[in-house]
C-alpha cells in the first residue's frame, strides 16, 4: 500500500503556533489533505502526550489513530548551538525514557513543545540511537536553526553518530540536496513543519511511503530502506517558493547575489537590515558532485490548493471565497492531494476551469515563480497564455516562462503518474 505522511508538525504547546493545533483538528484536516499519517510533533511535552492519549487510540507500538488518520510519535529539539533535529519514537516508553534522560539538560522540557537542550548534535544523536529513536537534521539548509547554518558537514555536526534521514525543508528539494555527496546514502524527508492545521500549511510537503501498513515499524523500515519498504515520492513546494531560497534582506527582502552580500558585510544598504544567506547559495558553497543516487525517488513540486485558488481569483488563502471553492474540490475528489496530484484535468475543470488550468500549469512546471528570500515566501503567477486558453488547448500552446533564478528539474507529474500505472 501507499500512504502519504507529514512527519514534522508542531502542537499548540510550541511558541508561535496556532491554538487550533489539537489532535481532533489535525485528524480532520489531515483527512481533507489526503494524509494517512501525521507526526504528532512536540511529543516530549507531557501535556501534549496526555492529549494524544486522550483523543487517539493505540493501534500498534508507536502508532495511534483518530478518525482513520494514524499518528506517529515525533518531536523537534534544539541543541546547544541552536540546531534543530527531528526525532521519531518507536513507542511511548521511548518518549518517556528520552524525556527523563533529557530533563537535566533542559529548563523547558516540561513546558515547551520544542525544548532547548544543553547538548550537542552528536550527544543527542547518541542518545537517540541508544533508545532506538530515529533522528535527522530538521530543515537542514535554512539560515536559521539548521545544521548547515552552523556546520559545513554532517560529520562535523554529528561526529560519527548515526542519523537515519535528512529533512529537506521548504527552500530545498532532493535535486539540490544531492549536490552534496555525503547525503547520497541518506533518506530524504519532505515535511511541512506546520504551525497551523490550515490546508495551506499542514501537508504542504509530504512523503509517499510504500509499506504494508501505516505503522511506525513499517515507516521505520521504509526510512531505513529495508524489506522492500521505501519512499516512492517526495512532494512539496517548488524550493523557490520557500522563505529562504535566495540571499535577501530579512527586513526589506531585497535580493542580493552572494558576492554583493559579502561586499556589503551582510548589512542591507537600502534599509540597514540583516542579509540572510539563501539556501541556494549555501548549497552551492558546499556542492561537491553532479551525480545523483539511482534509487532516489522523484521530487514533485506542488503548491497548496488554497494558494492556487487564491492566485486564480485574486483573494487571500484564508478568505471565504477561497474556502468555498476549496470545499467544492474536496467534496468531489476526497482530498487535496488527489486534486493536486491524481485527478484528471477534465474532471477538475468541471468544478472550476481556471483553477484546473492553474493546477495543470503547476504540474507541468509552467507557472511564473517569483523566488522567496530573507523570510518572505515566493509567489506564483499564471501566464496569460494559459489563463486565456481553453482546457483542450493547453497541451498544444507554447508557454515561455522567464522565471528569475534557475528552473528546478522535475519530472512532469503526468509522466510520473503514468510511469507508476
Amino acid at each position: 500500500m501507499q500512504v502519504d505522511a507529514d512527519l514534522h508538525i508542531h502542537s499548540r504547546y510550541s511558541k508561535a503556533v496556532s491554538k487550533a493545533m489539537t489532535i481532533p483538528n489535525l485528524a480532520e484536516n489531515a483527512r481533507f489533505k489526503g494524509l494517512g499519517i501525521v507526526g504528532t510533533g512536540d511529543i516530549l511535552n507531557p501535556k501534549w502526550e496526555e492529549e494524544l492519549l486522550k483523543h487517539a487510540g493505540k493501534v500498534d507500538e508507536g502508532t495511534y489513530e483518530r478518525s482513520g488518520v494514524r499518528f506517529l510519535l515525533t518531536t523537534e529539539v534544539e541543541d546547544s548551538r541552536r540546531v534543530h533535529h527531528v526525532l521519531i519514537f518507536p513507542g511511548i516508553e521511548a518518549v518517556r525514557g528520552m524525556r527523563e534522560r533529557l530533563r537535566p539538560y533542559s529548563a523547558d522540557i516540561e513546558t515547551e513543545g520544542r525544548p532547548h537542550l544543553s547538548l550537542s548534535a552528536a550527544e543527542i544523536a547518541d542518545l537517540a540511537n541508544e533508545l532506538d529513536v530515529l533522528i535527522g537534521p530538521a530543515h537542514a539548509f535554512t539560515p536559521w536553526t539548521s545544521l548547515y547554518k552552523e556546520y559545513d558537514s554532517l560529520k562535523e555536526a554529528y561526529d560519527g553518530a548515526k542519523i537515519q534521514f535528512l529533512e529537506l525543508g521548504l527552500s530545498a528539494d532532493s535535486g539540490m540536496a544531492d549536490k552534496i555527496k555525503a547525503h547520497h546514502k541518506l533518506t530524504y524527508l519532505s515535511n511541512s513543519d506546520a504551525h497551523s492545521p490550515m490546508p495551506h500549511r499542514l501537508g504542504r510537503e509530504f512523503n509517499r511511503f510504500e509499506v504494508e501498513d501505516a505503522t511506525f515499524e513499517e515507516v521505520r523500515k521504509a526510512i531505513l530502506k529495508r524489506g522492500g519498504r521505501r519512499i516512492v515520492l517526495n512532494a512539496g513546494l517548488d524550493p523557490r517558493l520557500g522563505k529562504y531560497h535566495l540571499t535577501a534582506c530579512s527586513r526589506c527582502y531585497t535580493k542580493y547575489t552572494l558576492g554583493e552580500a559579502r561586499a556589503f558585510k551582510w548589512k542591507c544598504p537600502k534599509c540597514g537590515g540583516r542579509i540572510k544567506k539563501g539556501v541556494k547559495d549555501r548549497i552551492l558553497e558546499l556542492a561537491d558532485t553532479e551525480e545523483r543516487p539511482k534509487e532516489r525517488p522523484p521530487y514533485l513540486h506542488l503548491a497548496p490548493l488554497a494558494e492556487i485558488i487564491g492566485m486564480v481569483i485574486g483573494k487571500g488563502v484564508e478568505t471565504k471565497s477561497v474556502r468555498i471553492i476549496w470545499e467544492r474540490f474536496l467534496r468531489e475528489f476526497g482530498s487535496e492531494i488527489r486534486v493536486l496530484v491524481d485527478a484528471p484535468l477534465e474532471a477538475l475543470a468541471e468544478i472550476h476551469e481556471d483553477v484546473a488550468k492553474a493546477v495543470w500549469a503547476y504540474r507541468e512546471g509552467k507557472l511564473i515563480v517569483i523566488p522567496g528570500g530573507g523570510g518572505k515566501y515566493g509567489e506564483i503567477r499564471l501566464p496569460e497564455e494559459i489563463r486565456t486558453a481553453k482546457i483542450e488547448e493547453l497541451e498544444s500552446i507554447e508557454v515561455k516562462v522567464e522565471n528569475e533564478d534557475y528552473k528546478p528539474k522535475q519530472t512532469s507529474l503526468m509522466r510520473f503518474l503514468k510511469a507508476g500505472e
